[in-house]
């Protein structure tokens, strides 16, 4: 290991078709307005992006693709080209196929080639776990620059034919908190202006002994015609042990950095729901800290969270000297992540 610093000098994002708020869920899926009020009061998320034509139920992006003009983004963003990176790495709970991987389908559209890659199979932690990953290949002295990509397409795992008023809320909730979407960031061993240094990360699983907070199913030849639902969300368990665990990082953050609270001037919470992430914003307490948030917007998109938070994190907020934790909470089989950043 080398005792240079490794800094994250761009972030990108991308979207697929425009928002589609409550009102057109509840609509297209013929619900009472009630429940429309049910969402906004106890979920919080406004509105979400979906890789997924609601009418028609033909996919309208596939994970690569959205991976692809993050990437692209982040690389121009840093102000380099595909021949400047030296590994990819790629954090997904969707890929859009077993093999090929995704990330060497995305390194390939890139043009990137002749480079370590590396696709991780995780649910929102992933994204941290990416960046860790790269963070190691830059520390070792393996290379000076990675692109880190994440991201997920939920949507293509809805069943368009579920009378949602009949589902059970495990599956129910699945339609309302997620949302599309995947983002990028350039890392390297060489600051540059608008960077931030990577001052903290660490990914820990913590599920031993407890039951999935989340599932999503997979289907081969075999079993394709199982009535198993393709995605359920235990949003009690959640709930309950989300905000313990979400302080249980930012304790672990602080405390490893010898930073106090009050020296914090951004918090890249967990992005579950809109209602959520503010309640758990609130517990923290960090007292001048601002929030920098999406998912009430763009609904909880899985591995692109942090990367949309990146960047308008580095977008001006986290000028020179300026502080940033950020924290994520997997429910699947209970990761938590966090990571801490210092404006160039």
């Amino acid at each position: 290991m080398t005792g240079r610093d490794v800094h994250i000098l761009s972030a990108a994002a991308a979207l697929p078709g425009p928002a589609l708020d409550n009102a057109t869920l509840a609509r297209r899926f013929g619900m009472d307005p009630l429940w429309e009020q049910w969402v906004d009061a106890f979920i919080g998320t406004r509105a979400r992006h979906l890789a997924l034509d609601l009418e028609t139920g033909k996919q309208t992006r596939t994970l690569a693709s959205l991976a692809e003009e993050a990437g692209r983004r982040a690389l121009a963003a840093a102000g380099l080209g595909p021949g400047d990176v030296d590994a990819v790495v790629l954090a997904t709970a969707t890929p859009d196929q077993l093999m090929p991987a995704t990330v060497n389908v995305v390194a390939d559209r890139l043009g990137i080639d002749g480079v370590r890659s590396f696709q991780l199979q995780s649910g929102c932690s992933g994204a941290v776990q990416a960046l860790d990953v790269a963070r190691q290949i830059l520390l070792s002295g393996s290379g000076r620059t990675v692109l880190v990509l994440g991201g997920d397409v939920i949507a293509r795992f809805y069943d368009l034919e579920t009378d949602l008023r009949k589902a059970a809320p495990a599956e129910l909730v699945n339609f309302v908190l997620f949302g599309d979407a995947a983002g990028a960031a350039v890392l390297s061993t060489d600051p540059a202006p608008g960077s931030a240094a990577v001052r903290a990360l660490f990914t820990r699983l913590v599920g031993l002994g407890r039951p999935p907070g989340a599932v999503l199913e997979w289907f081969g030849p075999a079993d394709r015609h199982s009535d198993r639902p393709a995605a359920t969300e235990d949003y009690k368990a959640i709930e309950e042990h989300v905000p313990t665990m979400t302080g249980e990082v930012l304790d672990e953050v602080l405390t490893g950095l010898g930073w106090r609270g009050d020296e914090v001037d951004l918090l890249l919470p967990p992005q579950l729901s809109g209602r959520m992430t503010k309640l758990i914003s609130e517990r923290l307490g960090l007292p001048r800290a601002q929030d920098v948030s999406c998912v009430d917007d763009a609904g909880n998109c899985g591995n692109a969270i942090v990367f949309l938070q990146l960047q308008r994190a580095l977008a001006g907020a986290l000028g020179p000297g300026r502080r940033a934790v950020g924290i994520s909470i997997e429910s699947s089989k209970w990761l938590k992540a966090g990571f801490a950043l210092e404006g160039n």
